[in-house]
């Protein structure tokens, strides 16, 4: 009988594994449906912890009755699992068929909201209340095989299906979902419970002792009504406390580990190993507590004031974490330790609480054993705690977060903690009884008043994203707004130089230039770009959804137009939208205009319940690393976004490039591209890309610019934009351009359920990674994408000032430049307004630079420097002049090797892809001249040549002859990595 029950306590071990798989994977698929709003995220945990709740209760009431509480297990056990197999499939389709027929037939939105939220519990509420069950059942089994040693097993029950729990948390977020998806590890946990249903089952055949008589055990009195209520209440409070825990420390580490889903996840686990501890500590004690009444409310406290002390370790868990970013290097290497000292630091904080609530059920639930409640004491004890989280959350998450604060929060769950356990020593046996009650909750309120006034988490610290820069307090700049919302830490910093960002969880999320006087920042251009683009491109869209309120600078330059009738923006955190008032003056219309509307709710809940149709959809949510982000650049997104586009509709999305790679780029854009007939890309600057998507046909190039349009062409102003070919000559390149490059990385495409992004996103953040392929494509030395994908594309006529940024556009403007300096005799490089062009000029005007037998190596440099700016980013009329005609240079170069080269860019400049070829194939094999860098652009333009004359045999047969001569480490360029693998 004892080797059962060992055997017993490790198949719980697998069901706690198993049932942390499915309440995460269960949050991730309704989430998907209800969308990721504070209010969703209470109803999944809500519905997940009621279901356990009545679950637990209806087993306290038929256990007694139930002959083998064994097999009852298994065969729950079973049920689990079945459910588990089919759940994707019935997800799916019901999801679905809501989405296509039931929604929107619904019409009126509070119709809508109820019976999503209805199919939503009927999709995972019977599970819930099966899995609720199964710790009352499997308890009274094992008690019925030991009842001397209740405690014990009671206790190592808990410690078994926690640990088995936070292991559960680790697998899924770093293994099985990435491994074979959500629908791969709901199926793999399913056959789990499957084979732990067969063993229980066949343990259970054995047969099954009788139950425990509800009786006193020996030395003690019956439990009173009052007791019983007592602890029940106890049971009910210490589960509403624990949660305000976990809710309070998930969002306040999320401010130094970062709030990513692997950080998420360790976190979680941390959460419940401290409570697996607790019940492992106690285990062997439990039985020989001469007062575990006492003993309960000594725990109470002392758990009450270990969470006060969280706020003093959290204050310094920055420093510990700026130590360690100081210490690892940046790499995929130290990704691993990163993680691992990630959870040390979650550890550090909730260890010493957790350990001491892991206690608290084995005990509140061995007093009510003890006290004759019988077997039923085990389900009213979990069913009573699981009610008490959920209250937990809701109030945590709705009332306490926006209102009081995360400090204040903890606070006031430490508070109600101590109460607990004040309120439990009055019904000890001690003689000194309401003495000792009456001192702890003095103590208790003392310290907890304490910890409320100490003024140690300062909003420098808070906002100083620790995670992401290495510093514990941030140095850049004055915090003058802070605030705790629902689902995020909102501040606001003002900077030197004028400038202002909003901050959510310690990362900025935009940076505004208040002072007009001086350049704008970076972001500007993207934010402002985002409704510029489809306003030129299609001035007639009257209907505007803007999923994101970051700055509201978006809102504020779509509403600076006339032309749209109204403009509603979605943003999931209230609090941003109030930060972001600190942009004020610039934001004003954003505030003000009545064509614009906010609504607070995730962007697919949004979609879903409103069922609105747009002119255009402009989406600047935050990274894809932030958790739960990634889902609106998933191709499940994507294919619900088309359904709300008007026909001849535009979608205009936010990508990152920095601390980013190019297999999530890759990822996503193959997301993108499965669901939209055409894309283009535009780069607003170095670090991040604007794409625009259309439903059918092919995306429109932007119109002339609307000259009456007086508050859109400020706003234009502001960037330095004057002419349209401004705008349109930083687009990247389009769908049928760009899609080549991309399938090169191999990359699966970003899905709801097989989450690449989110689940690699994070680490590419950590290395500070930058996704370089298309930028690298679009200022590549050589026409590629003109000749390769027939582009037509548009260049700027003139320069552009300094301060304008974007790889692509800055290298136009000084490939204009050069063109200016070098056809103008009169132009003089050191009046020049772009520094290179002007050092350029300089040399190759210099009498006679290229017309010496052996012209100076500078001249050479500058030469081939001067070809690979302009002939990839000049216009045909501009670049003829320069290579073809070569008036310019005033002689004939005497040098055969400059000749070659002024061969070889006449060959480019005028597309001709046979003569580029033959010129650069007969150099590659002659003599070896000019290095190995000019070597790599011969074999680069040999290349471009034959696969743009159809000959790709002939360049597969050039690149496996001279690329280890050239890339002998075979690192390259993505460019070249594109023209090698052209086929």
């Amino acid at each position: 009988m004892n080797r059962d029950i060992k055997l017993l306590f490790a198949l719980f071990t697998l069901s706690g594994f198993t049932g942390l798989i499915y309440e995460s994977v269960w949050s991730h698929y309704l989430r998907l449906f209800l969308g990721a709003a504070a209010f969703s995220q209470s109803f999944v945990l809500a519905a997940f912890m009621g279901g356990m709740a009545l679950g637990a209760w209806l087993a306290s009431r038929w256990s007694a009755r139930l002959a083998n509480l064994l097999a009852a297990y298994g065969w729950i056990e079973a049920a689990i699992g079945v459910a588990a197999l089919i759940f994707h499939e019935l997800f799916v389709l019901l999801t679905q068929a809501s989405l296509d027929h039931v929604i929107p037939a619904l019409g009126s939105p509070d119709a809508v909201e109820v019976y999503k939220y209805s199919l939503c519990a009927l999709l995972i509420v019977p599970q819930t209340v099966l899995l609720g069950m199964t710790f009352p059942l499997l308890s009274g089994a094992v008690i019925r095989r030991g009842p001397q040693e209740s405690g014990h097993h009671l206790a190592m029950l808990y410690f078994t299906n926690s640990i088995g729990a936070a292991i559960g948390a680790l697998a899924s977020a770093f293994l099985l979902i990435g491994w074979i998806g959500m629908p791969g590890t709901m199926r793999l946990a399913g056959l789990l419970n499957l084979a732990l249903a067969a063993a229980v089952l066949a343990i259970a055949h054995r047969g099954e002792p009788a139950p425990i008589p509800a009786a006193p055990a020996g030395g003690t009195t019956r439990a009173m009504t009052y007791t019983v209520r007592l602890f029940l209440a106890g049971a009910f409070v210490t589960g509403l406390a624990s949660f305000i825990y976990e809710i309070v420390w998930i969002r306040m580490l999320s401010l130094v580990l970062g709030s990513s889903f692997h950080a998420f996840e360790l976190m979680l686990s941390a959460f419940i190993t401290g409570l697996a501890l607790g019940g492992l500590w106690i285990r062997r004690r439990i039985d020989h507590i001469a007062d575990p009444v006492r003993f309960a409310g000594i725990v109470q406290v002392l758990m009450g004031l270990a969470a006060l002390s969280t706020v003093f370790v959290y204050h310094w868990t920055f420093d510990w974490m700026a130590w360690a970013l100081g210490v690892l290097q940046k790499s995929q290497s130290a990704y691993a330790p990163f993680n691992l000292f990630s959870h040390a630091l979650a550890f550090s904080v909730m260890l010493p609480t957790t350990f001491l609530a892991g206690m608290t059920l084995p005990l509140f639930t061995h007093v009510l054993l003890r006290g004759g409640r019988g077997e039923r004491a085990i389900g009213q004890v979990y069913a009573a705690n699981t009610l008490g989280s959920i209250a937990g959350v809701l109030i945590a998450v709705h009332l306490l977060l926006p209102d009081a604060g995360l400090k204040l929060a903890l606070v006031l769950g430490a508070a109600t903690d101590m109460l607990l356990g004040a309120w439990i020593l009055r019904y000890t046996l001690e003689r000194f009884r309401r003495a000792h009650a009456f001192a702890a909750l003095i103590a208790g309120l003392l310290a907890a008043v304490a910890t409320a006034r100490i003024d140690i988490l300062e909003p420098e610290r808070l906002s100083s994203g620790v995670f992401r820069y290495g510093h514990a307090v941030s140095s850049l700049g004055r915090v003058f707004f802070y605030r705790d919302g629902k689902t995020a830490s909102v501040a606001a910093r003002s900077q030197p130089g004028g400038l202002v960002s909003i901050i959510t969880n310690g990362k900025p999320d935009a940076s505004i230039r208040l002072d007009t006087d001086l350049p704008p920042s970076p972001d500007e251009y993207t934010m402002s770009l985002v409704a510029a683009l489809p306003l030129l491109m299609k001035p007639d869209a009257k209907t505007f959804a803007n999923i994101g309120w970051g700055s509201g600078l978006t809102v504020e330059v779509a509403l600076s137009h006339s032309g749209p009738r109204e403009v509603d923006s979605i943003e999931i955190e209230p609090a941003m939208v109030i930060g972001a008032m600190a942009f004020s003056p610039r934001v004003l219309r954003a505030y003000q205009d009545r064509r614009g509307h906010v609504f607070f709710e995730d962007a697919k809940s949004y979609f879903a319940r409103y069922a609105k149709r747009y002119d255009v959809i402009m989406a600047e949510p935050s990274n894809p690393w932030v958790n739960g982000v990634a889902s609106l650049f998933s191709t499940e997104f994507y294919r619900d976004t088309k359904r709300y586009l008007a026909p001849g509709g535009l979608f205009v999305q936010w990508l990152q490039l920095y601390e980013f790679n190019d297999q999530l780029l890759a990822s996503i854009l193959g997301a993108l591209g499965a669901n939209f007939s055409d894309y283009e890309i535009y780069e607003s600057n170095p670090g991040d890309l604007l794409v625009v998507a259309v439903a059918e046909g092919r995306v429109p190039r932007p119109g002339p610019l609307p000259l009456k349009e007086h508050g859109f062409m400020e706003q234009l102003d502001r960037l330095g934009i004057t002419r349209v070919e401004e705008i349109s000559a930083r687009s990247l390149g389009t769908k049928r351009q760009i899609e080549p490059l991309f399938t090169l990385f191999a990359a699966p495409v970003n899905s709801d359920f097989r989450p690449f992004v989110q689940l690699e996103a994070a680490r590419a953040r950590f290395e500070g990674g930058q996704a370089q392929g298309l930028q690298s494509l679009a200022i590549a030395p050589l026409p590629i994408l003109e000749m390769i994908g027939g582009a037509s594309r548009s260049h700027l006529k003139g320069p552009v000032p300094d301060y304008v940024p974007g790889l692509r556009i800055r290298r136009q403007s000084v490939a204009v430049e050069i063109a200016r300096l070098l056809t103008d005799r009169a132009a003089d490089p050191l009046q020049s307004s772009e520094k290179l062009a002007g050092e350029i000029a300089l040399v190759l005007k210099y009498p006679g630079a290229l017309c010496a037998d052996q012209p100076s190596k500078t001249a050479i440099e500058q030469l081939q420097l001067a070809a690979e700016v302009t002939l990839s980013s000049l216009e045909p009329e501009q670049v003829r002049p320069l290579w073809i005609e070569r008036k310019w240079l005033g002689c004939t170069p005497r040098s055969p090797h400059v000749r070659d080269r002024l061969d070889i860019y006449a060959a480019v400049a005028a597309h001709d892809p046979k003569a580029m070829l033959a010129r650069s194939r007969a150099l590659l094999a002659g003599p070896a001249a000019g290095g190995d860098a000019w070597g790599r652009y011969l074999l680069s333009t040999a290349l471009l040549g034959a696969h743009a004359a159809g000959e790709h045999a002939e360049g597969q047969e050039i690149w496996s002859r001279y690329s280890r001569a050239f890339y002998p480490g075979g690192e390259m360029p993505p460019y070249v990595v594109y023209l090698a693998n052209l086929n």
